[in-house]
C-alpha cells in the first residue's frame, strides 16, 4: 500500500522526485534543451566578462583587444543585456515546460515532450509579463525604501548631527534601510513561490498570478521559504565557486576548473529542475488546504484509463489535507 508523503518540506521534495524519477527520460530532455544552456551561462559570465574588462591577462582573450579602451563600457553593458535576456528567456522556457510536465504527472496523465514544448505558446507570452509586473513591484518598492533612508537622513542633518560618509548614523540608516528591503522583498518572493505555477495552470498573467499565489501559499509558508532557502542556497555557492575558479590565478586552475564546471552544470541543472518541480507539487499541496483539488481528483478519476505495467509509478496522486 502506497504512503502519502506528509506535507513539509521533505514531503514536497520526496514527492517532486518521485514525479521526476516517473518520467526521467522526458525531464532530462528538457533539462539539456533549457536548463543546461542556463546553467553555462550562469557559470562562464563572470569569465567572459572578465576577459573583456582585462583582455590582457590571458593569451586566450587575444580576440577581444581589437576594441579600444573608451569602448570596454558599451561592450560589458551590450554583454550583461545579452545575457540577462538569455537567462530570461531560458528561465521561463524551462519554469514553463517543467511545471507544464509536472502538474500532468502528478495526476498520471500521459507526460510528452512535444506537448510540453507546445504549451510555451500559451504560457511564455504570460510567464514574461507576469516576471514583469512582479519586478515593477519590486523596483517600486526599493525606490520608496529608498526615498526612505534619504528623508532620514536629512531629518538627522536637520537636527543638527555632524553628517559623514564615515558617520555612525549614516552606517545605521543604510543597515537598517538594507534589513527592512531584504526581509520585504524575500517576503514577497515566499509569496509570489507559486505564481509561475498559477500562469502555467490557471492560465492567467500579470497581477493576478501574484494575487492568487498569496492566497494559496496561506498556511505553507514555512514551506515555501524552505525550498526558497534551500534551493538557492545551493544555487548561490555553487554558481559563486565556479566564479572564484574562473577568475583565480593558479597553474592548476584551468583543469580543476573545467572538473568543476562538468559538477556544477549537473548540480544546478538538477537544482533547478527539482526547484520548479517542488513549486509545483507544493501548488497541488496548496490547493488541497483550500479544499479546491477535490474536483480535479474526481474529475481524473471520472476518466478511463489503460494501465500498463511498467506505468507504476505514474498513477494519479490523491491529496488529503486534515487542518487541526
Amino acid at each position: 500500500m502506497a504512503t502519502i508523503p506528509p506535507l513539509d518540506f521533505c514531503g514536497v521534495l520526496v514527492e517532486s522526485k518521485k514525479i521526476v524519477n516517473a518520467h526521467s527520460r522526458h525531464f532530462l530532455a528538457l533539462s539539456v534543451l533549457f536548463l543546461l544552456p542556463l546553467t553555462f551561462s550562469l557559470i562562464f559570465f563572470s569569465t567572459v566578462r572578465h576577459a573583456i574588462a582585462e583582455p590582457g591577462r590571458n593569451s586566450a582573450q587575444t580576440l577581444l583587444r581589437y576594441s579600444p579602451e573608451h569602448r570596454l563600457f558599451l561592450k560589458t553593458t551590450g554583454l550583461s543585456m545579452i545575457y540577462a535576456l538569455t537567462i530570461l528567456t531560458l528561465s521561463i522556457c524551462a519554469a514553463g515546460t517543467i511545471t507544464y510536465s509536472v502538474y500532468h504527472g502528478f495526476f498520471g496523465r500521459p507526460v510528452k515532450f512535444a506537448s510540453a514544448i507546445k504549451s510555451l505558446s500559451n504560457s511564455f507570452l504570460r510567464l514574461f509579463v507576469t516576471f514583469i509586473c512582479s519586478q515593477i513591484i519590486v523596483l517600486a518598492i526599493s525606490f520608496a525604501v529608498g526615498v526612505i533612508v534619504f528623508l532620514v537622513i536629512k531629518g538627522i542633518d536637520s537636527l543638527g548631527f555632524q553628517i559623514s560618509p564615515s558617520s555612525p548614523y549614516i552606517f545605521a540608516a543604510y543597515a537598517i534601510g538594507l534589513v527592512a528591503l531584504g526581509s520585504g522583498l524575500f517576503y514577497l518572493q515566499v509569496n509570489w513561490a507559486l505564481a509561475s505555477v498559477v500562469v502555467v495552470v490557471e492560465s492567467s498573467w500579470g497581477l493576478e498570478p501574484l494575487r492568487r499565489s498569496t492566497y494559496l501559499v496561506k498556511g505553507m509558508r514555512g514551506i515555501a521559504a524552505s525550498l526558497l532557502l534551500f534551493f538557492g542556497l545551493v544555487l548561490g555557492i555553487t554558481v559563486w565557486t565556479n566564479w572564484g575558479f574562473a577568475v583565480a590565478p593558479g597553474g592548476l586552475r584551468d583543469w580543476i576548473f573545467v572538473a568543476l564546471t562538468v559538477i556544477s552544470s549537473a548540480l544546478i541543472m538538477m537544482c533547478v529542475l527539482h526547484s520548479v518541480a517542488a513549486n509545483t507539487v507544493l501548488y497541488m499541496y496548496c490547493k488541497a488546504l483550500h479544499g479546491e483539488l477535490a474536483g480535479e481528483i474526481a474529475e481524473e478519476f471520472a476518466r478511463e484509463y489503460v494501465s500498463l505495467p511498467f506505468d507504476e509509478e505514474k498513477i494519479p496522486h490523491i491529496v488529503h489535507v486534515a487542518q487541526p
